[in-house]
């Protein structure tokens, strides 16, 4: 659906990294524990103690960044961002400021489903940084109190900056999709949003065409995210208020200040909460505890040939080895490595991708779902499928005792020539199958002149009858010896 104005999208994605210890001191990360029972003098800001950067955090930083095609910086620093608030101790952030380790990337994004053209998202710039507290309220429990728990404070952050390069919701939920996938075959973060692992803020404003100029509403940085879809919806509803507010009181530039709003994710509404800051407002400064970091183009040459193929790539050699969809090539990346190495394997031994993908996308992925497993737990080899495909391929029996089998063998965790054996399934001879049903059409004239007369659902009965006799024809085979014999009786 049209509307009179064009929505721009930035996104500011913050992912922890995924280390055993803090940015800047040994304390754990693990998710969970006690409130304030992971911090230390270092990380609560006491005076007279020295921050030691995490080199393990600045590697996947770096592994991350390569991956976003950012140009890398051989020299960076950190930086204090100093503001206040009851979860921050020190009363600064340790950041990256004017000097961050890689900035002008790039992420491609498609939509397999048509519905907006494949675009490239710049990156603005990947910077590491230290998180703050977690600031717990209690005006639900009647109380109205608010706790702070400090196990957070300096827990490594990748702070991934985008260009205001979207131009609709939709653009932004596939941004932050294949930007998870992505860290995940990254192995750089577990991206849990529940646990915060992954925490999104979207900045909204809008370009009002007017004649021979443009009108733009002032910026919205719309916080309290907690899922991809809050997120569509956020940005959906923003949008609209934004013109309603504009049609109301005709904002131009400079008018009205940049402005932080919550979602209130049961409202379905933004709040606003606060005039937007800028970076002046953070007195940044170099931190004079820690030292800057190099990194040379050999060492960034060795983190890139050490990627491996990562999921654009995956899709394509997909689609164009296996001869699969744009979809199809999808749903199976998306579902991670070790899928995409069942159907290889799957395919590779039935010599068809798509009837491979059929299985694999539908069959296996319908019982992952219901067990709730993942493809490592899956009883059901690449091995044995692929058997069962060739089988049906082979005319051995149909999809449906396919798939009857495929059930059984989930069941009993025999193979599937056991089970083939057990049911006592075997190939009916093509010349026996043929004599069947040539005596079929004989005892049945009154289906045969319906079927010429063009009522093609009559020689379902013939199948059926042909099954009663032997259970283990093939009923797509027998459809097309009937159909053939008739036509050669016309």
């Amino acid at each position: 659906m049209s509307t009179p104005y064009t929505t721009i999208i930035g996104l500011e994605v913050h992912v922890q990294l995924q280390t055993e210890s803090k940015l800047f001191c040994t304390c754990s990360t693990q998710f969970g524990a006690e409130p304030n029972t992971q911090t230390c003098p270092v990380c609560i800001g006491l005076p007279g103690t020295l921050p030691v950067m995490n080199r393990k955090a600045y590697e996947l930083g770096l592994r991350t960044a390569v991956a976003l095609n950012c140009q890398i910086a051989p020299y960076t620093k950190w930086d204090r961002k100093n503001y206040y608030y009851p979860d921050l101790p020190k009363g600064y952030q340790i950041s990256q400021y004017d000097l961050p380790f890689s900035a002008n990337g790039w992420l491609d994004i498609s939509d397999p489903k048509g519905k907006f053209e494949p675009k490239r998202v710049g990156i603005t710039r990947a910077h590491l940084e230290e998180d703050a507290g977690k600031s717990m309220h209690d005006e639900q429990a009647g109380k109205s109190d608010s706790r702070i728990d400090l196990n957070r404070t300096g827990t490594p952050l990748l702070e991934i900056v985008s260009e205001p390069d979207m131009r609709s919701a939709l653009e932004a939920k596939a941004y932050l999709s294949e930007l998870r996938l992505l860290l995940t075959y990254l192995g750089v973060s577990d991206c849990n949003m529940q646990e915060g692992s992954l925490r999104v803020d979207a900045n909204v404003n809008l370009h009002i065409p007017q004649g021979d100029r443009l009108a733009k509403t002032p910026i919205v940085e719309i916080k309290n995210l907690n899922s991809f879809r809050a997120v569509e919806r956020a940005i959906t509803y923003e949008a609209e208020r934004q013109y309603q507010v504009w049609q109301e009181t005709k904002h131009e530039i400079g008018d009205a200040p940049k402005q932080t709003r919550g979602w209130d994710d049961a409202a379905n509404v933004t709040r606003g909460q606060r005039s937007k800051e800028e970076s002046s407002d953070y007195r940044y400064f170099p931190d004079p505890d820690l030292t800057p970091v190099t990194v040379t183009v050999a060492e960034v040459d060795a983190v890139r040939a050490a990627l491996g193929e990562l999921p654009a790539a995956l899709r394509t050699r997909l689609e164009t080895s296996y001869g699969i969809s744009d979809y199809d090539s999808d749903v199976i990346v998306n579902a991670g490595m070790s899928t995409v190495d069942y159907f290889v394997a799957v395919a590779d031994k039935v010599g068809d991708g798509k009837v491979a993908c059929n299985w694999v996308t539908q069959d296996v992925a319908r019982v992952l779902n219901e067990q709730n497993q993942t493809i490592e737990q899956f009883p059901i080899s690449a091995t044995e499928l692929a058997d069962l495909i060739r089988r049906v391929k082979g005319g051995d029996f149909d999809t449906s005792k396919a798939r009857e089998i495929f059930a059984e063998i989930l069941q009993s965790g025999k193979s599937v020539a056991d089970v083939v054996a057990a049911k006592g399934i075997k190939k009916v001879d093509e010349s026996e199958l043929i004599a069947l049903c040539r005596k079929l059409l004989e005892a049945n004239p009154q289906i045969v002149a319906d079927v010429k007369a063009g009522k093609q659902q009559a020689a379902g009965n013939l199948i059926g009858q042909a099954k009663k006799q032997n259970p283990n024809v093939n009923p797509g085979r027998v459809r097309e010896i009937i159909a053939d014999l008739i036509a050669s009786m016309l």
